[in-house]
């Protein structure tokens, strides 16, 4: 008779004792001071701060956490779950949902980790590494966190929710993993997972052999010419066919930030590819302005995770503008490019020609109540702007608030345009 099989184990639920009280009063709920030890420790306070709804119960939150209030802490997939001990006897139940990822969204990360060795690295030293956090919206948002409790308070978040939430940012400092089990998947599962994508790229890259390198004699690279030396030159060595990966960069403090850096190299070898690949420098013509919205632009997840959030603040604040002008110009980018950018910062008078067709052309559409200034059409919540590459631009604000937001796809015709907009 056979023995019977240990249990199989389930890393997708993890239950940590209690963490101790540390000495120092609580600082302020408004981000006086980091409450956490590691950039996505702060990042996870900062999704609760930036949609808490009274300051007041976070300074209490903060403190009921320095006092050791909160008993040990279960982490399972999208809920964060402890008793916290408040005023009365009884402690209270208290949880925090939030959003696990989807099949696709890991994918995506699976697959940024594997693709770079030293994310794996960082990992597994206990480090979080910006790129890879960043690769699948990992941090929450703000909103993305849902507190709920068994007190009789309604604050948003509660007191104890609020101790429980800068508790939890306690336990990611320790272990970057607690927040990959929070999104949907423990720690062996990622690693397994993690071990076969990087079996499968090595054996792929066993079968498929680079061509050599080709080289120069050293005697013959050394030789004295005394003809024409550029006939003697060696040919030049065929350029890769993508840009190459940049370099690590730490998280040290004093230093600049890894994201930062990780994507201005990766802007510099992707121009220089194009570069000598096209003869053509794509940002050359740029104003800085522009080529901030390019950057910002050309990041999906940017201004939605803590991580990237920083990035269109330090865009905006670079080019003098506000993240919600960032924003706004982002979207403009995201829809026409440059010509898109130039459509949301100019009003220009149009020749006579193709905009004066596009009133009739809405009037017969059963959209009569467009009404021109310069290049534009406006009714009191949707706008046409006609752009200098003929082709008309759709544009949404609330009623009466002339907050005016890209919106569509442009079309050279402006009932197409418009038609589009409306999502007829």
């Amino acid at each position: 008779m056979s023995a019977p099989r240990a249990p199989r184990h389930d890393d997708r639920r993890r239950t940590f004792p209690a963490l101790p009280s540390r000495p120092g009063p609580a600082r302020k709920a408004s981000g006086e001071g980091d409450f956490a030890t590691s950039w996505w420790g702060n990042a996870w306070v900062e999704s609760m701060e930036d949609s808490a709804l009274d300051p007041v119960r976070l300074q209490r939150g903060r403190a009921y956490a320095n006092r050791g209030h909160v008993d040990a802490i279960t982490v399972t997939p999208g809920r964060v779950m402890a008793y916290v001990h408040g005023t009365r006897p009884r402690p209270y139940r208290t949880e925090i949902r939030l959003r696990t990822l989807g099949d696709d969204g890991w994918e995506d990360l699976l697959d940024a980790a594997a693709a770079r060795p030293d994310h794996i690295a960082a990992l597994l030293d206990k480090d979080m590494p910006h790129a890879l956090a960043a690769s699948a919206d990992l941090l929450p948002t703000a909103g993305d966190l849902t507190p709920d409790c068994s007190c009789p308070d309604d604050g948003f978040p509660c007191k104890h929710a609020a101790a429980l939430c800068y508790q939890t940012a306690r336990l990611l400092d320790e272990d970057p993993f607690v927040l990959f089990l929070m999104r949907g998947r423990g720690e062996h599962e990622i690693l397994a997972d993690l071990t076969r994508r990087n079996a499968t790229r090595s054996a792929a890259e066993r079968t498929t052999t680079a061509p050599p390198m080709p080289t120069v004699d050293a005697a013959t690279a050394v030789t004295a010419v005394t003809a024409d030396p550029w006939r003697t030159l060696p040919p030049p060595f065929p350029l890769p066919d993508n840009p190459g990966r940049p370099p690590v960069y730490p998280h040290t403090p004093g230093a600049p930030d890894p994201l930062a850096l990780d994507l201005l190299a990766s802007e510099a070898a992707i121009r220089a590819h194009t570069l000598l690949t096209t003869g053509i420098d794509p940002v050359a013509g740029l104003t800085p302005w522009q080529d901030a919205v390019r950057l910002a632009a050309a990041h999906p997840g940017s201004g939605l995770t803590a991580s990237t959030r920083a990035l269109y603040r330090d865009l905006a604040a670079g080019t003098g503008h506000s993240p919600t002008d960032l924003a706004r110009a982002v979207a403009a980018w995201r829809q026409g490019g440059l010509a898109g950018l130039a459509v949301l910062e100019e009003a220009w008078d149009p020749p006579a020609g193709p905009f004066d067709r596009a009133r009739p052309a809405l009037i017969a559409a059963d959209f009569p109540h467009f009404r021109p200034w310069r290049n534009r059409l406006s009714e009191p919540s949707l706008q046409l702007r006609f752009g200098r590459d003929g082709l008309w631009y759709g544009y949404e604000s609330d009623r009466d608030r002339e907050d005016w937001w890209p919106r569509g796809t442009p079309d050279t015709d402006p009932v197409g345009a418009l038609t589009a907009l409306l999502g007829r």
